[in-house]
């Protein structure tokens, strides 16, 4: 019987690697049309995409009472928090939203800490004071990293309904497939995107987006909104909500420099000391996290 570890780490290093390469496409995506038509655009082409998958696979997606209630909790992870990461593209750069995200491990603390009474240590409070250190250094370089305010807040909202939504799918534990949670959570998604056409119909596009931003959004339709939702709740089933938002911490780093590299983000060597703080610090909070995991990983099968 192969190891859980074993099972997961492919599912974990393809979500990192999506998620890196995900908001360098939000921006590009954007370039060309406004931020919410992009969004809607994305979630209207992944619905149809997904449901052919489903029936090709045959899989049959649950429309009891459970399911329906983790479809929507599920769609905070998409469509809540996404619509407020599209409207801080004006604000931030791609690694800078990719750092911000960062900080959903902090936040998961805080929130388990809230709904759970778990107590954080020495070290985890050492870990937030270097993490939040680290964002006040790359703020400090505020207009000239193109760094605003409201694009800090907006990127908060975002993360509070990104790690909300992993505790409420989890608290729910409606035990449904991961590929037709994704699609369940897809598809509300989709209707509430639906609701924001009135409100956007006199930004509607006058012509096809460019040849850029078509890439983009449809790297986020396949990769970002199908591929990637599968592999998060098929590891929300089998890891903890906090681990599962470690891989937030591993992203900027690998989202920094595909920005630098691909779209000519500003290189500066406070952001540099700013993010390596950032990660140094939330690598403290998770410590033990951590070495548990490695302490598993070097257990041999027999022994677990």
């Amino acid at each position: 019987m192969p190891s859980p570890i074993k099972t997961v780490i492919p599912l974990y290093a393809s979500l990192v690697m999506i998620w890196a390469l995900t908001p360098l496409a939000i921006v590009w995506s954007v370039a060309d049309i406004p931020a919410m038509w992009a969004l809607v655009l994305r979630f209207c082409i992944a619905a149809p995409l997904i449901a052919i998958v489903m029936a090709v696979l045959r899989i049959r997606l649950p429309l009891n009472r459970t399911a329906l209630h983790s479809y929507v909790a599920g769609s905070f992870n998409l469509i809540v928090s996404q619509t407020f990461t599209y409207l801080a593209t004006s604000y931030l750069s791609s690694g800078m939203i990719a750092l911000l995200f960062g900080f959903a491990p902090i936040m998961a603390g805080v929130i388990a800490f809230m709904l759970y009474r778990q107590r954080l240590s020495g070290i985890q409070w050492l870990g937030m004071l270097v993490a939040l250190g680290g964002l006040y250094l790359n703020t400090m370089t505020g207009q000239d990293a193109g760094i605003e305010p409201i694009g800090l807040l907006f990127m908060f909202f975002a993360i509070l309904t990104y790690t909300v939504s992993i505790f409420w799918v989890k608290h729910v534990n409606a035990k449904v497939a991961p590929l037709a949670q994704a699609s369940g959570s897809i598809f509300i998604s989709v209707v509430i995107a639906l609701t924001y056409i009135p409100f956007i119909w006199s930004d509607l596009p006058a012509s096809l987006p460019g040849a850029q931003s078509l890439l983009a959004i449809s790297y986020l339709v396949l990769a970002s909104s199908i591929i990637a939702m599968f592999c998060y709740f098929n590891l929300m089933q089998k890891v903890s909500p906090t681990t599962l938002s470690l891989a937030t911490v591993i992203t900027p780093v690998l989202a920094i420099s595909f920005g630098i590299l691909l779209n000519n983000e500003p290189f500066r060597i406070t952001m540099v000391i700013g993010t390596g703080l950032v990660i140094g610090g939330l690598l403290l909070y998770f410590y033990r996290d951590l070495k548990h995991m490695m302490s598993n990983a070097a257990t041999p099968d027999s022994q677990k």
